[in-house]
């Protein structure tokens, strides 16, 4: 990539939320200062309050399901519009996903844009730090770290994070998107394989986590069931001649992050 395309390149926010009108103005005020950001999208996944009308009054530019359609259709949405969007005479933006309730942290995803357009990286993932409050034993976490090894080589710290950074080649790459939430380990496992490159780096950033609850149970359950459709789609894919494992990506020495 010369230097005249990357001044031209830059980066669209796409903001999966649903219910979350307490936090997504101040999470799109955040990602609007975002160097290199020059759109803030939010896809508005059936919510039944006033995220969309939030939103807007931010300064997002708002998509709105009319029902529930979960993180992948949200995801493919916003890559959608963004795309549409695109100037045919410049690059096409890279893409920056984060969650909703970020709030006033959303900005300290910044760290994840530089290695992509430095062409460093092709997939950025943000590694949080500890969660006050969080439930969860990790039990998702290590089962889901343990799937992208075997199939990849390469063992992630954070291997759910949704906070990532990638190019529209990656994006299109990893596409169609696992469904619910397994979204995050199929697009790494599925990247890797085709030779992608992908970091993780330390981004400092506070979300809701799921508490010990009955509803953070049942979370963690829906997590784990829908990690394991992904990744048991993948070894079949595998299993019968898919693409051949990738090498192992490039990323920089990191303690390990929360277990949700």
């Amino acid at each position: 990539m010369s230097r005249v395309e990357r001044a031209f390149r830059r980066v669209a926010v796409i903001i999966p939320a649903k219910d979350e009108s307490r936090r997504i103005a101040a999470t799109v005020r955040a990602a609007r200062a975002i160097p290199h950001v020059d759109l803030v999208l939010v896809v508005d996944d059936g919510s039944v309050d006033s995220t969309q009308h939030v939103a807007r009054e931010a300064g997002a530019v708002v998509v709105r399901h009319s029902h529930n359609r979960g993180k992948a259709a949200a995801m493919e949405t916003g890559a959608a519009v963004v795309a549409m969007r695109d100037m045919p005479d410049r690059p096409a933006r890279d893409l920056l996903f984060i969650d909703g309730d970020l709030a006033d942290t959303a900005v300290n995803t910044a760290p994840l844009v530089g290695p992509v357009l430095a062409g460093e990286a092709d997939l950025t993932i943000a590694l949080l730090p500890p969660q006050p409050g969080a439930g969860g034993r990790g039990f998702v976490v290590k089962a889901a770290r343990r799937a992208v090894a075997s199939l990849t080589g390469w063992t992630p710290t954070q291997p759910l994070s949704g906070m990532r950074c990638l190019t529209r080649e990656a994006f299109e790459a990893a596409t169609p998107l696992a469904r619910g939430w397994g979204v995050e380990v199929g697009m790494t496992i599925d990247l890797l394989r085709r030779g992608f490159r992908i970091q993780e780096i330390p981004c400092e950033l506070k979300h809701r986590p799921s508490g010990t609850d009955l509803k953070g149970q049942l979370h963690r359950a829906a997590q784990y069931r829908d990690v394991q459709l992904a990744v048991n789609a993948r070894r079949l894919r595998a299993a019968v001649g898919g693409l051949p494992r990738g090498a192992a990506p490039r990323r920089p020495a990191t303690g390990r992050g929360p277990e949700d």
